[in-house]
This record gives structure tokens, C-alpha cells and sequence, in this order.
């Protein structure tokens, strides 16, 4: 019976080794021909406790508590690539896991949210005491081959070790052709997010001189040729260029565009449109809105961190300059939101602050409708330029609400129905084509929203930035990429300002005009709208 439990146990423990290092960081690599791979870590990490014998308690610890630091890290990859359409950087993406606790709390409750987490941890360090029980059981197998074993063990490990280490090196030093026996791709994992990590500092040293470099600085006249124009940057969550582009979303948003673009021309409008280059796809809108405010590249939490802290002027901080007052109006803050006097904005109206009395809809704290009707009611006099971050079209994209008249708004209880109709997000987050449709639905919502919107009368009608803060989460969006469409609303001679952008007359922007970066925005729009000449 001994020899039967020492048996399993090398067995189990090296089983247990091989499915922690054959773990993918990615969903396209949960395939059954995964767990056919031969990790050329295994023989190394084996062999090690082989030859330590008796002293392998404190390696089969130490090589423990390693490897379920990159189980976690794998994990955490997978959830990004699922959700971002990238992996996750456990220096920049803290705050996500903070955002992914909070979005999770609404639906299925603090409690259950509580509950998945303790869960984790909790299998997180079971897997732990497995891998050093393992290893320690080999390294007691050790004990008993004697010196000689032991030392066939250590030239084993050595010999692996070698291709590992040869493996690591083609991975980071983009080596081509190297196709070794089999695969040590734990190894390479844990050494590319070490270099990562490593490279962080160096690029926000790098981040801080680019801020600190900026023509803006002190050029006068900025927004000047708008006359006092107010000025809305409105941010539609998730509308990316698979709205426009994906057979499955196409035909229902062409026609709200077209639609919407006969309502703008009645009010005397017109309407042009271009391609943005998001820096984030599927979540962590806050990126791109700095991204577009600052005018510089600010794809991770980093690189936000970094701009908040510069000097870099923000488009708000040079509005304000300028004499206007500057707001974002955003109903997805429910908690204290410090980065906003880093933004630029002299006022922030949160979720609080908008007079809500309606029910929420599941996540959303309350319909676009009722965000944009308050928009304008709560404008103080003066030029103003908002930004005005719309959240009707975010996941879980259920319940979906819709239109009612604008002077039916009034406190947002109109919208009560809407928010307790439709089926729950689990019931619409079990089938993928039902994410899908709730999407497009959700989103169509949000789009009608604003062009109906943009279209009300006023004594003065504002310049209207429209555009998607990034693309839906990749299974979502379904290849398009990392575009999303912005749109200029103004009256025509207002419009005549940005005629050199070379932008699409209409509400859909030609497939072939090439995208901006989002992070261009800023310096051409202060350009297009400040006195020709301006040094």
C-alpha cells in the first residue's frame, strides 16, 4: 500500500506539473491538442527535485508559489483577451480588477462576486499545496536512487534546462526558425512578462518627456474661429467599426445613420464623418477619453497614470483657457472620481449628480436619453464644452431602452418598464449570438439617442464630436479591428472649418478613408478651429 501511495503521488504530482505548465493564456488555446503538448519545463522542474533529494522541501515552495503566481497571471490573461482583446499587465490593469469586481458585483451581487473570489483564491491555493506536495514527493523518490540518480537527474535537468533557456531567448530576442522538440512555453510566459514589466518603467520615463513637449503650451487663440460656440464630445460606449462594417450589425445601423442624417438636414445641420484608431478594444474607455483629451497615445493604465501626473494640456485645459467651462458629464462614476481636475474639467456631474429617480438598467445607472435631456438642462450660461460619456450600450446590453418623447423625460421614471423588461444578462450571456443581438440592439439604442438628439432646436445649435470610445469585446466585434467611427455635427459654415480633414459628407465614413489615430484628434481639431496663422 506504501508503494501504491508513492506511486500516485509521483504520479499525481507530475500530472498536476504538466497541466500547470501547458496552461494557455489565451482562449484561442483551450483546445484538446493543448493537453497533448510535451512542456519542456516538466523534465527540468522533475529533475531538480530528483537531485535535491531530501532538501527539495524549500524548492518544491519556492518553484509552488512561482508557478501559481503564473497560473493567476494566465487566468487574469484569459479574462483580458476575452474582454480587451489583450493580455493583462499586472502593473497597469490593478484598477481593472477593481472595475471587473464592481460590474460583476451588478449582476450577480456583492455576495455571489464575493463568493466567485474567495472561490478562486481558494483553488488558487489547493493548487498550491498540490504542486509542493508533488514535488516534494519526487524529491523524497530522490532520496532513495542515491548519489548516482541523483546526479543522472541533475544532468537531465541541466540538458532541458538548456532548451528552455535557448527557447526563452528566440521568444525575446524574435528569433526566427527555431522549432524545438517540444514547447517550454511557461518559461517564456514568466520571462516576457518580466521583461514587460522591466520595459514599463523605461516607457513611462519615456511618456513623461513626450508630455512635457507640447506646441500647445502657450499658443494663443485656441478655439477662437468658434465664436463661443459650445462644443459637446459625446463618447457612445462600444460603437466601433463593426456597427458599420459587420455583416451581422450592418443593415440596422446604416439605416439609423440614414435616418438620423434626414433629422440633422431638416434642423439645418449637416453631418461629417471619419475613422478614429482606438488605443483599447472591449473596456477601459477611460483610455481612449484620454487618449483623445490629451492628444497622446494611452493604450494602459500606466501611461494614464503618467499623463494625469504631467504637465500635458488636456483639449479641456486649453478650452478653459480659452474662457469656457468645462464639464464631463458621466453617469457611469458612482464613486469618487479624483482624476478629474487632471483631465481639465472644472465640473463633473456624476450618476449622483444628475437626479436619476428612475430604476437602473442592470449596470447602467440610467438611459442615454435621460443622461443627454440632462446634459442640456443642467448647461450654465457661457460657452461650454462637455464631455459627455454615454453608457446605454455597455455590457451586459440588457435590458435595452428606448426612445420617448423629449419632454416626457422628466425625473427618468418614465424609463421604469423598459429597465425591469427582457431577459437577465446570464440568460444573455449564455449564447454568444444572443450577446450579439443585444449588442446591436443596445447600441442602435444609443446611436438613435444622439442623432435625435443632436437634431432638437436650439438658439444656438453647438458643435457636436460624436464618436465610439472603442470596439465591443473581440467575440463581439468579430475581427474589425480597433476603428471606430466620429462624426461632426454643426451647422454648415461651422462645418466648412474642418474642410481640409477630407472627411465624409454623411453619416458613414467611406470604407477606404484612412483612420487617425485617436490620439491626433486633439492637435487638428485645436488647428481646424483656432486662426489661421497662429504661431
Amino acid at each position: 500500500m506504501t508503494e501504491f501511495r508513492r506511486t500516485a503521488s509521483l504520479g499525481g504530482g507530475a500530472l498536476l506539473l504538466d497541466l500547470v505548465l501547458i496552461q494557455p493564456s489565451h482562449p484561442g488555446g483551450l483546445t484538446a491538442a493543448g493537453l497533448t503538448l510535451m512542456p519542456l519545463e516538466l523534465p527540468v522542474l522533475l529533475g531538480g527535485a530528483l537531485a535535491l533529494g531530501r532538501r527539495a522541501r524549500g524548492y518544491a515552495a519556492g518553484v509552488a508559489v512561482l508557478l501559481v503566481v503564473l497560473v493567476a497571471l494566465k487566468l487574469a490573461d484569459l479574462a483580458a483577451h476575452t474582454a480587451f482583446g489583450r493580455g493583462f499587465d499586472p502593473v497597469t490593469d490593478l484598477n481593472v480588477v477593481d472595475a471587473a469586481f464592481r460590474l460583476l458585483s451588478a449582476s450577480i451581487g456583492v455576495a455571489g462576486t464575493s463568493v466567485l473570489a474567495a472561490l478562486t483564491l481558494g483553488l488558487l491555493a489547493l493548487l498550491g499545496a498540490g504542486l509542493f506536495l508533488g514535488l516534494r514527493a519526487w524529491g523524497r523518490a530522490g532520496a532513495r536512487i542515491g548519489g548516482r540518480g541523483r546526479s543522472a537527474a541533475a544532468g537531465i535537468a541541466a540538458a532541458f534546462a538548456v532548451l528552455c533557456g535557448a527557447e526563452i531567448r528566440s521568444a525575446l530576442n524574435g528569433w526566427q526558425g527555431w522549432n524545438p522538440p517540444a514547447d517550454a512555453f511557461t518559461a517564456r510566459y514568466g520571462a516576457e512578462k518580466l521583461r514587460n514589466g522591466l520595459r514599463s518603467g523605461a516607457a513611462l520615463a519615456a511618456f513623461k518627456a513626450e508630455a512635457a513637449t507640447d506646441a500647445w503650451q502657450h499658443r494663443p487663440g485656441a478655439l477662437s474661429a468658434l465664436k463661443g460656440r459650445d462644443v459637446s464630445v459625446v463618447f457612445v460606449e462600444s460603437y466601433g467599426r463593426a456597427a458599420i462594417d459587420t455583416p451581422a450589425y450592418a443593415p440596422r445601423h446604416l439605416a439609423t445613420l440614414a435616418e438620423g442624417a434626414v433629422a440633422l438636414e431638416a434642423a439645418g445641420l449637416g453631418i461629417r464623418s471619419g475613422w478614429l484608431t482606438s488605443p483599447v478594444q472591449g473596456g477601459r474607455s477611460w483610455l481612449a477619453h484620454a487618449t483623445l483629451a490629451s492628444g497622446l497615445g494611452i493604450s494602459d493604465q500606466r501611461r494614464y497614470g503618467a499623463m494625469l501626473a504631467s504637465d500635458r494640456l488636456t483639449l479641456y485645459d486649453i478650452a478653459g483657457r480659452s474662457g469656457y467651462h468645462t464639464r464631463a458629464v458621466a453617469p457611469a462614476i458612482v464613486l469618487p472620481w479624483p482624476e478629474g481636475p487632471g483631465f481639465g474639467f472644472s465640473e463633473v456631474l456624476a450618476a449622483s449628480d444628475l437626479g436619476y429617480a428612475g430604476r437602473p438598467f442592470d449596470w447602467v445607472t440610467m438611459p442615454d436619453q435621460y443622461t443627454l435631456a440632462t446634459a442640456d438642462r443642467l448647461a450654465p450660461d457661457g460657452p461650454v464644452m462637455s464631455e459627455i460619456a454615454l453608457i446605454s450600450s455597455h455590457a451586459p446590453w440588457t435590458p435595452v431602452a428606448s426612445l420617448v418623447p423629449w419632454d416626457s423625460v422628466g425625473d427618468g421614471r418614465v424609463f421604469d418598464a423598459m429597465a425591469t423588461a427582457g431577459p437577465s444578462p446570464s440568460e444573455v450571456w449564455s449564447d454568444h449570438d444572443r450577446v450579439r443581438d443585444h449588442y446591436a440592439r443596445a447600441l442602435d439604442y444609443s446611436v438613435r439617442t444622439v442623432l435625435s438628439w443632436a437634431a432638437l432646436p436650439r438658439a444656438t445649435q453647438p458643435l457636436l464630436v460624436v464618436l465610439g470610445d472603442h470596439q465591443p469585446a473581440a467575440f463581439v466585434a468579430q475581427g474589425a479591428g480597433m476603428d471606430v467611427p466620429v462624426h461632426l455635427i454643426a451647422p454648415p459654415d461651422v462645418l466648412a472649418l474642418f474642410d481640409d480633414w477630407g472627411w465624409t459628407d454623411g453619416p458613414v465614413p467611406a470604407p477606404v478613408l484612412a483612420p487617425w489615430p485617436m490620439h491626433a484628434f486633439r492637435d487638428r481639431f485645436l488647428d481646424a478651429t483656432s486662426p489661421a496663422g497662429t504661431p
